[in-house]
């Protein structure tokens, strides 16, 4: 039986044999007939309607040989917004609801599955649906631990099912072209990158302002989630009943049971580690990913992890990281590059501005979804790379849904299959890990261990709540 620490699990060399062969698959939906036959559509279920969510499914509601038959909510108001959409998209009645996703991925006429939930669910929800044989559509970071990623790759694997990782960068041009640069040598051999993420908390639905009025009674400067702990009067007055038909207890799942506090529900649940990674494990699947992908590095990772940051109490109601830096040490004697490469992930500090920068002898790329900027604007001009220099062309995608539909006709990889979802996001747990811990961690890549730290090791994984037991 394969185990997450045998060699053939992540193996490099047949991932970039099967890539390399789907390298150019994606096709302009423009070229698509604008009526499909039913029994030529990919139906679709789609899981979770809260900020990805809405933005997934319209992207696969513009795809004529598509249809999206199913949603998956514990909300009643976005169940119901959900089921709106694409029913008011059909014109019709015909979008089947559930609360159970288990129901949902039962279904033998669903070919495919969208998951767009808290961290704490993805891996729960990805083993099932690949154990169903269902081919999936799952919203990045991977998981909440790295032994859940280990446990999605292997569901993936062994059953064969085609994978789309959320983060669609990719399959933006401007991205494309400054991995491309790279790939191609023209900054030389990168010697050290700089992946700027955001810092702090945000907050998504807006329910501050409620809440604000709730510690009004506190003073004239209520107390922020960053400041409320228990055993405080403004922990009492943040603490209520859930809302009416929503299911707390389904919605908090495997993750240990907390008081019901709305800011920390809906979008914001990114803010506590009980359920969420913060802004760098919610940032680290799109411009870390996007920094391996012009270092070559999908399928392998760092050697050494140490990080840094700042973070409100550990029983705050938001307790994620404001401030952070990560430092990780790629050896070549493992990659396989020319050289050691050094990268930093930094946010909260200033440090490094958004978004991806690589750097090398002959010069540097930059590129963020604000724009892109190079040493040499040569490299900048024109549709694409001269084709003298563009010795290595990397997977071409103009539309993240899209390429995903194509890969499931195809059954070629996508362009950001499951191992390089998994890959993209380990510098970010093991940073976190390492701040957490407070020390440099030694990461074995190929067995995928923490070595010589067994505090260290066992963040790894995280213990369940009952009943709920992940089975992969």
């Amino acid at each position: 039986m394969r185990t997450p620490h045998t060699d053939s699990l992540f193996s490099r060399r047949s991932f970039v044999k099967s890539a390399g062969a789907a390298a150019m698959i994606a096709s302009s939906p423009l070229a698509r007939a604008s009526r499909v036959a039913a029994s030529d559509r990919i139906t679709v279920g789609v899981i979770g309607w809260g900020m990805q969510g809405p933005n997934n499914t319209k992207g696969f509601l513009a795809q004529a040989d598509c249809q999206v038959v199913a949603a998956c909510e514990i909300d009643p108001k976005k169940m119901d917004a959900a089921v709106g959409t694409i029913n008011e998209h059909y014109g019709n009645t015909d979008c089947k609801r559930y609360r159970d996703f288990r129901e949902m991925i039962a279904r033998d006429d669903i070919d495919a599955i969208m998951i767009a939930i808290p961290d704490q669910w993805h891996a729960f929800v990805a083993t099932e649906a690949a154990k169903r044989k269902k081919d999936i559509y799952g919203e990045k970071p991977l998981a909440k631990t790295i032994a859940e990623q280990q446990a999605i790759v292997r569901a993936v694997q062994q059953n064969k099912v085609i994978w789309q990782t959320g983060s669609w960068q990719r399959s933006v041009p401007s991205f494309h072209r400054a991995a491309e640069i790279v790939r191609n040598g023209l900054i030389g051999n990168v010697t050290h990158v700089e992946v700027g993420l955001p810092g702090g908390h945000h907050d998504f639905p807006g329910t501050l302002p409620v809440l604000d009025k709730r510690l009004a009674s506190l003073g004239p400067k209520p107390p922020a989630p960053t400041e409320i702990v228990p055993g405080t009067p403004a922990w009492d007055l943040a603490v209520t009943p859930p809302p009416e038909g929503f299911d707390y207890e389904t919605w908090i799942g495997p993750s240990k049971m907390e008081p019901y506090i709305d800011v920390r529900v809906y979008q914001n649940w990114r803010w506590n580690y009980n359920t969420g990674g913060g802004q760098l494990m919610d940032w680290i699947g799109h411009h870390g990913d996007i920094a391996h992908w012009g270092l070559g590095f999908d399928v392998t990772g760092p050697s050494e992890v140490q990080a840094f940051g700042e973070a409100p109490p550990v029983n705050a109601v938001w307790n994620t990281a404001t401030k952070y830096t990560v430092n990780c040490l790629y050896r070549k004697d493992v990659t396989g590059y020319a050289n050691d490469v050094h990268l930093t992930i930094a946010g909260g500090s200033g440090a490094i501005p958004m978004g991806t920068k690589w750097i090398g002898p002959d010069g540097w790329v930059w590129v963020d979804r604000s724009g892109i900027d190079a040493s040499n604007p040569e490299w900048l001009k024109g549709d694409s790379l001269p084709d003298n220099l563009r010795k290595v062309r990397l997977y071409e995608s103009t539309q993240h849904q899209r390429n995903f539909l194509d890969c499931v006709k195809s059954r070629k990889p996508t362009i950001t299959p499951v191992e390089v979802g998994h890959h993209s996001t380990i510098p970010g747990h093991l940073g976190l890990i390492s701040m957490l811990v407070g020390r440099k961690l030694q990461w074995n890549v190929t067995q995928e261990q923490i070595l010589n730290d067994p505090e260290a090791t066992a963040l790894l994984s995280r213990p369940y709540r009952g009943p709920w037991k992940l089975n992969a």
